[in-house]
């Protein structure tokens, strides 16, 4: 080999590790960048209720369904146990991304559940309007007690929704809807078309107490409605302008639950599912409280309780007790 062969032979040799170095350095700061805007290690909490017939050391509970959903999509439950102070509380919801208020069967104006629902729906909107992400989902239950405490009033009305699967009358606003933005547009079809959503409610926000009611009109955004046969009712719904979410259905037991005939199992069913909880872990990512410590964290998350097989007396397959 020649003298300037091998010059350029050795400047290759040291050139060409430069180069492959530049492409993996700017990859590795264009990821950083994205995951200063996005955790991709969400912890939602989910509110627990008050047991029918407490017993020793099962005085609340939470159904293994909503934490299955949750971390299907990516996410990490911690239990939001009641009765807890106001400080014991604060200090939780600065640690977690988000909250989930489950479906039940107890008060939304008196019990353990909507003293801490209460507490954590005004910590969320104090948060969002200083510029800290902070989102809360409610289902059924949930729903109910979010129209109660955005309008500080008892608006619903009695309907026959206990035990039925239906398709959502999707209105105009779910178009540009965050939370229905990246659904497919075949399930979205299917959705309209299919009786996908399991509704088990007895009280309904009719569609009329929502026009006629200023808080709530100007809060949410009604997405969806159904009826009963006659009365038309709001389904799903979405804050304005709060990451707040209400569906009046199941998205859980599509995919979790398999006690009771008219919990749809389709595929369509169950990407509904999975489809809403990757949206609602979604804006979780985009809040980053967390845990003191690695410790405060590990002794807080639900693995430290065990699920109990229900689905022989219960109309969940699994519970959590606390």
């Amino acid at each position: 080999m020649n003298f300037t062969l091998r010059k350029m032979v050795v400047a290759g040799l040291f050139f060409v590790p430069l180069l492959l170095c530049l492409p993996l350095n700017s990859s590795a700061n264009r990821n950083e960048q994205r995951n200063e805007q996005r955790n991709d290690r969400p912890i939602v909490g989910v509110l627990a209720q008050e047991v029918y017939l407490p017993q020793r050391n099962e005085t609340s509970y939470i159904a293994a369904s909503y934490v299955k959903f949750l971390e299907a999509a990516g996410a990490r439950v911690v239990p939001v146990t009641i009765n807890q102070t106001l400080e014991e509380y604060k200090t939780l919801f600065n640690s977690i991304n988000g909250i989930l208020y489950p479906g039940g069967g107890v008060s939304i104006i008196s019990s353990g559940y909507q003293r801490a629902a209460k507490i954590f729906y005004e910590l969320a909107i104090e948060a969002n309007q200083r510029g800290d992400y902070f989102p809360v989902w409610g289902t059924c239950l949930g729903f109910e007690l979010l129209s109660y405490l955005t309008s500080g009033k008892t608006l619903l009305t009695s309907t026959k929704t206990s035990g039925v699967s239906l398709p959502l009358n999707f209105t105009d606003e779910s178009k540009d809807s965050r939370m229905f933005k990246g659904f497919p547009a075949e399930l979205m079809k299917d959705l309209a078309t299919e009786p996908l959503t399991e509704n088990s409610h007895k009280w309904s926000l009719a569609l009329l107490t929502y026009d006629t009611n200023e808080e709530l009109k100007k809060f949410y955004k009604v997405l969806s409605t159904n009826t009963d046969g006659n009365i038309e009712f709001v389904s799903t719904m979405e804050a304005y302008d709060f990451p707040i979410y209400a569906t009046q259905w199941h998205p859980e037991k599509n995919a979790f639950e398999w006690g009771r005939p008219y919990i749809p199992h389709t595929p369509s069913a169950v990407k509904t599912t999975f489809y809403m909880a990757e949206f609602f872990v979604s804006e979780a990512r985009k809040n980053f409280h967390r845990f003191e410590s690695e410790q405060d964290e590990s002794k807080a998350l639900i693995y430290n309780h065990n699920a109990v097989y229900t689905g022989q007396q219960s109309a969940f397959e699994q519970i959590y007790f606390f």
